[in-house]
């Protein structure tokens, strides 16, 4: 492979114009193809194989017309202190604000509290009244969300505290935007400090962004035909930029190395590619087993998302082998530092004893004392995992500013924590001989479990063979008596099923999270033996050897179980939440550990195969192993900081958005960047190589036979002498 590359990076450098001009043809033309391509469609959120998915889908089939996947409102109305919601005045005033959205722009229908049983507090001072719309959430016109806002605000005006809950304002999730500016500003900075020159600095920059723009532009030239949406590629636009930096910096800062040892730029280029870029595509496919494996999950739209990302990844490693050293054709010697430009022939950047092989020498020289403190000390982070509670933060994660959390708060007040998370019971009588005394038998059942402090009475379908009811617990959404209620319900379905001949199933956003939440779980141990299993493998075949691929996945199992400590104990716990702008603790997003474990293992791995490679390439050289480590950690320590500075920068930018949810996974992989690069890569990896010595790279006989030599580390290239240039060589000065 790498005399491949090496090759490819020589002809890309000389055929520089051919090179650059494909990549902005492709660019131009999906960017065209992107813009004439129809809407995508909604992804929706489906959970196929839940018991909440499955009614609700019944529900859309035996209530048509009845828009359950429609957005909806409430109207919180609070009288005046010491006055009933009911005194006329009041209530006169809750029935004009309705009023006006009656007939409104998408609404379906505005129920008056006054004309609904169960609608106003027990202490008549809390009215709600439920707005429904015919868009879904996130689709809702601003004409109506306008609309909704200025009937609230005359309700204000009449003396009433009005305030909004529900979907109906729920925005639609933007790509980033100022985050991802934030990103690439940080970027920028830890570039330029690392490389010393603007040019240098600035190429993996461009190469990212045309990267991450050739990728968006495919899915969204795709969207309607593969069912890709905007938030489809979210995942891969903060990815593809991230990884589309790194790449691009591991091959200019070989190719800087190669210029420095006296070779010429079209030689370096090819050296640079051949080496660096050898580790760049084993590096970006263990990102992409990682992100194509979330297709095991069995959630479409995480799916949808995995694959998604993957594609950019691939398009990034592609511009890192091709266009990188196209562009450096441009630049030639000008990437080199003034300074550098001028001592032509002089010693590679990191020839001398820098700050990495003195780390890397402090660790020879305590390695088991260095392992153990890391070890312990990701132990110490991770122990807040151990109180984990998984969930899908609603409005009551939302900060104290927002109308749809005051609405919350109110509703709670007035009616019970429970009143938040109804739990939908849908009892499904076709075929039976009496479905309403089956209806009313299962309420009675439901009204009697413990926990269950209101049902609503059965409301039947035109058919008259399928009855919906609503369960409010006495607990919140989130707490566990509420799960407890759920499972008790489902437990006496059977016994339901038996006495009437009707079917009992549990749905809601309350009993929909519940089963997402066991569904990761389950998906749990199936994903990681997928993807850890196909990337030790793979890691296997770079580094051939069996100690260092098992190394790398638990050194990557350390990391991600520290961050996911550190999100409980900012977002469940509330340690230093105020810092971050987290105003209420909650359960962690049910998909945050297989989502987290999806992004950080390629990215960890990315880490594990850019440190790695050089000292292996030190040790295939000759080197005795300790002077491996010291030389892998002397040429690549720079730079694999500053491509983690890079990914972390890229991710914190989340951190300062006021969706709890982005900010949640932008703490979580920052956190599990920087775990995974400075105390597991940087610090672990090399105690565990110097405590193995020569051991790591043993390999058994009869596996070395099986097991492909694709020559990551160049050695063919250090015997070989440069090849003759396919052109001739013109390159500024």
């Amino acid at each position: 492979m790498a005399t491949f590359l090496y090759r490819l990076g020589r002809w890309t450098f000389v055929r520089r114009r051919l090179v650059t001009f494909l990549w902005v043809a492709v660019l131009a033309a999906v960017g065209v193809l992107a813009a004439k391509a129809p809407a995508a469609p909604d992804d929706g959120f489906a959970m196929p194989g839940t018991e909440a998915q499955k009614a609700f889908d019944l529900m859309n089939e035996r209530f048509p017309g009845g828009h359950a996947d429609g957005a909806s409102a409430r109207l919180v109305f609070v009288a005046p202190s010491g006055q009933k919601i009911t005194a006329a005045p009041n209530q006169q005033a809750v029935e004009r604000t309705v009023g006006e959205l009656a007939g409104s722009e998408q609404v379906t229908s505005a129920v008056d509290p006054f004309k609904m049983k169960g609608a106003v507090s027990a202490d008549g001072t809390t009215a709600y009244a439920t707005v429904s719309y015919s868009a879904k959430a996130g689709e809702v016109s601003k004409t109506a969300t306008d609309t909704l806002e200025q009937a609230a605000q005359h309700g204000r005006d009449a003396g009433l505290k009005v305030e909004i809950g529900g979907t109906a304002l729920m925005a639609k999730p933007d790509a980033g935007g100022s985050s991802e500016a934030i990103g690439m500003a940080l970027s920028a900075v830890v570039l330029v400090i690392t490389f010393g020159s603007l040019l240098a600095a600035g190429l993996p920059l461009l190469t990212a962004v045309i990267g991450v723009g050739l990728g968006m532009a495919l899915i969204t030239a795709l969207g309607s035909t593969l069912g890709l949406s905007t938030t489809t590629g979210t995942l891969a636009m903060m990815l593809g930029l991230a990884v589309g930096i790194d790449y691009a910096v591991f091959i200019v800062s070989r190719y800087r190395a190669e210029l420095a040892e006296g070779r010429t730029p079209q030689e370096a280029a090819g050296r640079a590619v051949g080496t660096a870029g050898s580790a760049v595509v084993f590096a970006g496919l263990t990102v992409v087993i990682a992100l194509a494996g979330l297709s095991v999950v069995g959630i479409p739209i995480l799916a949808k998302m995995g694959m998604a990302a993957a594609g950019t990844v691939v398009i990034a490693v592609l511009v890192a082998l091709t266009l990188v050293p196209a562009l450096l054709g441009f630049l030639g010697r000008k990437v080199l530092p003034r300074k550098a430009r001028k001592a032509r022939g002089a010693a590679a950047p990191g020839a001398k004893e820098n700050g990495g092989a003195r780390w890397a020498r402090f660790i020879l020289r305590r390695p088991l004392a260095v392992l153990l403190g890391g070890v312990i000390g990701l132990g110490v982070l991770a122990a807040p995992a151990l109180d984990l509670r998984l969930g899908l933060p609603g409005d009551e994660s939302k900060p104290t500013s927002t109308t749809q959390r005051r609405a919350y708060d109110l509703l709670s007040e007035g009616f019970g924590p429970g009143f938040n998370g109804p739990l939908t019971v849908m009892v499904d009588a076709k075929g039976v001989a009496d479905p309403k005394a089956a209806a009313d038998e299962v309420a009675k059942k439901v009204s009697g479990l413990p926990g269950v402090i209101a049902v609503t009475p059965p409301m039947f379908n035109q058919a008259g063979d399928t009855a919906l009811l609503n369960a409010v617990p006495a607990t919140g959404p989130s707490e566990a008596e509420t799960k407890d209620i759920v499972h008790a319900i489902r437990h006496d379905a059977a016994g339901l099923k038996t006495a009437t001949g009707a079917t009992v199933l549990v749905s809601g956003t309350t009993a929909m999270n519940i089963d997402v939440s066991q569904k990761m779980s389950d998906a749990l141990v199936p994903y990681l033996a997928v993807v850890v299993g196909l990337a030790v493998i793979l890691l296997m075949i770079v580094f051939r050897s069996l100690l260092v691929p098992l190394k790398a996945a638990l050194g990557f199992l350390l990391s991600v179980v520290a961050a996911l400590g550190a999100v409980v104990a900012v977002f469940q716990w509330g340690w230093l939440a105020n810092l971050i702008g987290v105003e209420q603790t909650g359960p962690v997003m049910s998909m945050m550990p297989i989502f987290m474990i999806g992004v950080v293992f390629g990215l960890a791995m990315d880490y594990e195969v850019f440190l790695v490679t050089r000292i292996r390439e030190g040790f295939v050289h000759g080197e005795e192993p300790g002077e491996a480590v010291v030389t892998g950690f002397r040429h690549n320590a720079r730079v694999v900081t500053a491509a983690a500075f890079i990914m972390i920068a890229v991710f914190a930018g989340f951190i300062g958005m006021s969706e709890p949810m982005i900010k949640m996974m932008g703490l979580g992989l920052a956190a599990a960047v920087a775990f995974d690069a400075f105390i597991v890569r940087m610090t672990i990896v090399p105690a565990v190589l110097a405590l193995l010595g020569r051991r790591a790279w043993w390999l058994p006989r009869w596996l070395d036979r099986l097991i492909p030599d694709v020559d990551v580390e160049g050695s063919k290239l250090v015997t070989a002498a440069p090849e003759p240039a396919p052109a001739r060589e013109s390159v500024t000065v």
